[in-house]
């Protein structure tokens, strides 16, 4: 028995191994390539028949990168018959899981540079700025299909709405632009973003615009639409929705009572506040109400009290719903949390050349947002909605 140890080099036997596969891929490939070229000829290299389609006049070279490196192709070059090959696209110089990985890194809001990076580490050829540029471009036509899409679901009860304001430039100066944002949930209780637009502002007419292009696609069944106490949209629902209700957003509320508000006193506002909304019914909550405004002004906080009583009857709309619901639909923090999720990735480009390059973005993160971490997980259960006859009182409209 030999006493002799064999080592071996993991690094270089992996080399070798990659090596191999890409040898054999560039061995197969090419030897593709020139059976693709012996059927459109009908003829054999040098071959000469009296059925013969057109002559090979020798080939060029084309790298193609791939998962086990870059390999060389062996391009036939024919006369008398054009060569099109059905095993590599035309112009294609990368696999097409490069490619979506690439689509992919960018829409999670990898930079171009670490792009850049991420490809030579992985493949081993960097990818230039222009063919990210391709690829984004690639993938900005699919995002526009996706954003005109027909909504499928027959009803969506409720639908958040929202705003966000981002920076582009406009004749050489930088100003506003505001991306429209609406997010439903089926009838079957699932999320679903229903579309992005851009609005100069959010005013009536920018909303009225993006609610009736909602309503040419497909969005129906609307019971109840959850948002900001934009005025705006408040007047753009009434309109293009009128037999939906409006709920304004509790935490929104509670922020605008805030402005009227000392610093020192907001912690003991903010608890008689939630309190409010914390009552088991409609009627409760009303009452409470009535009693917090009488001690806001008790501790000399009038405009408070004011904003209070004028906006609280707004705030209690969801109490019309299953209870299971109310704390999902009492606020828009469903539209927030993505909200937040656009304007991190938004942040890392700064001011837009467009608002057409800012809706895309923004599309981007809320297809990928909603593909990668919603999925197919149930938002709301849906049955006890569907079970019970809303009677919602006039009072409540909009």
């Amino acid at each position: 028995m030999s006493n002799k140890i064999i080592q071996l080099n993991e690094g270089v036997i992996k080399e070798e191994l990659k090596d191999l596969v890409r040898n054999s891929v560039e061995e197969t490939l090419n030897e593709l390539l020139d059976q693709e070229a012996k059927a459109l000829t009908n003829a054999e290299k040098y071959e000469r028949t009296a059925d013969r389609q057109g002559y090979r006049s020798g080939h060029y070279a084309r790298n193609l990168t791939t998962t086990s490196g870059d390999v060389k192709l062996q391009i036939p070059k024919l006369k008398g018959v054009a060569f099109e090959t059905a095993i590599i696209e035309r112009y294609q110089r990368r696999e097409s899981s490069v490619e979506e990985a690439l689509i992919e890194m960018y829409l999670a809001g990898v930079s171009v540079r670490r792009v850049e990076d991420i490809t030579e580490a992985l493949w081993g050829s960097r990818v230039s700025p222009s063919t990210i540029s391709e690829l984004n471009k690639k993938a900005y036509k699919n995002i526009e299909e996706w954003r005109n899409r027909p909504l499928k679901s027959e009803s969506y009860p409720y639908v958040y709405l929202d705003g966000i304001y981002l920076k582009r430039n406009w004749g050489g100066e930088y100003e506003n632009v505001a991306i429209l944002i609406a997010i439903g949930v089926t009838a079957e209780g699932y999320r679903e973003v229903l579309g992005a637009a851009e609005g100069m502002k959010e005013d009536k007419e920018s909303w009225t615009q993006f609610l009736k292009y909602l309503r040419q696609r497909g969005l129906s069944g609307v019971r109840l639409i959850i948002g900001d106490r934009c005025l705006g949209m408040v007047e753009s629902v009434e309109e293009v929705f009128p037999e939906a209700k409006y709920q304004r957003c509790v935490v929104h509320f509670y922020r605008n009572i805030f402005t009227a508000t000392p610093r020192v006193k907001m912690k003991y506002v903010a608890r008689m506040l939630k309190a409010i909304h914390a009552q088991e019914s409609k009627e409760a909550a009303k009452e409470k109400a009535r009693q917090v405004a009488e001690t806001l002004r008790e501790m000399k906080l009038k405009e408070a009290a004011k904003k209070l009583e004028a906006g609280i009857e707004e705030t209690l709309t969801y109490m019309n719903f299953p209870s299971e619901h109310w704390t999902r639909i009492r606020t828009t923090n469903l539209i927030e949390r993505l909200n937040r999720e656009i304007k991190r990735r938004t942040k890392v480009v700064g001011t837009f050349p467009d608002g057409n390059s800012a809706l895309m973005l923004v599309c981007a993160r809320l297809r990928h947002v909603a593909g990668s971490q919603w999925g197919a997980k149930r938002y709301l259960n849906m049955k006890r909605l569907e079970a019970m006859d809303l009677q919602i009182p006039e009072s409540d409209a909009v």
